[in-house]
């Protein structure tokens, strides 16, 4: 739609059934049909500089936790860069595709699916959970919508303000094993404990080694144990 008519901002394309879930670097979403918030949200921006693509990052994982938090979800995260976590278990997953324009991002594509009403998932999906396994209640799939989409309003407002110093506040706030002793491995398959110390300004993972050096790592470049 975006590529061949002007579309209006903050247009919304969502679907109850997803055939070809797509989700970071070429890993699929699995969704059961008629359960989930399966979106995608079209935004345009002006002055926002490619450099700053972190802080759209930042903004759009902590608007579903916004929408999260006020349906008293407990013990959510943000995994890094962008997954929604309740406990150790996966609940929300988010795509974001820009389009640039120079050295600004003229619009994105900000693709979320939410597992909310799905109880059984695939054997080999191990660390998927719902609202509904974590709540034991059924959600209202449209006021679910609602509710994150006003919250990505706000958050994106704070981007477009260059309010950077308060979404990367809110996000380390909140994110997974941050300042905690945690193994991990590189994609070397190298085991090395390590611990969370924050976010470059390119977005990679900055984790502090034994002798407190701090590695940076990108997409696919570490993962948790």
């Amino acid at each position: 739609m975006a590529a061949n008519s002007v579309i209006e901002n903050f247009t919304i394309v969502v679907t109850d059934r997803q055939v070809k879930g797509r989700g970071q670097q070429g890993n699929s979403w699995v969704s059961e049909p008629y359960k989930n918030l399966i979106f995608s949200v079209f935004v345009r921006f002006s002055n926002v500089s490619v450099f700053d693509n972190k802080y759209l990052n930042l903004a759009v994982s902590l608007a579903v936790f916004d929408a999260l938090l006020e349906e008293n979800i407990p013990a959510i995260a943000i995994k890094w860069p962008n997954d929604i976590l309740s406990a150790n278990k996966k609940i929300c997953g988010v795509l974001i595709e820009n389009s640039l324009k120079g050295r600004e991002i003229a619009s994105s594509v900000i693709g979320i699916g939410l597992n909310v009403n799905q109880t059984v998932f695939p054997e080999y999906l191990k660390k998927a959970s719902s609202l509904k396994l974590i709540s034991q209640q059924d959600y209202n799939l449209d006021q679910l919508l609602k509710s994150i989409v006003l919250k990505l309003k706000d958050r994106i407002d704070l981007l477009t303000a260059k309010n950077f110093q308060a979404l990367e506040a809110d996000y380390l706030n909140v994110l997974y094993k941050k300042n905690i002793p945690t193994m991990f491995k590189d994609s070397k398959d190298v085991l090395f404990m390590g611990i969370i110390r924050g976010i470059s300004k390119e977005g990679n993972l900055q984790i502090a080694i034994e002798d407190e050096t701090i590695l940076e790592f990108g997409l696919k470049e570490v993962s948790f144990l």
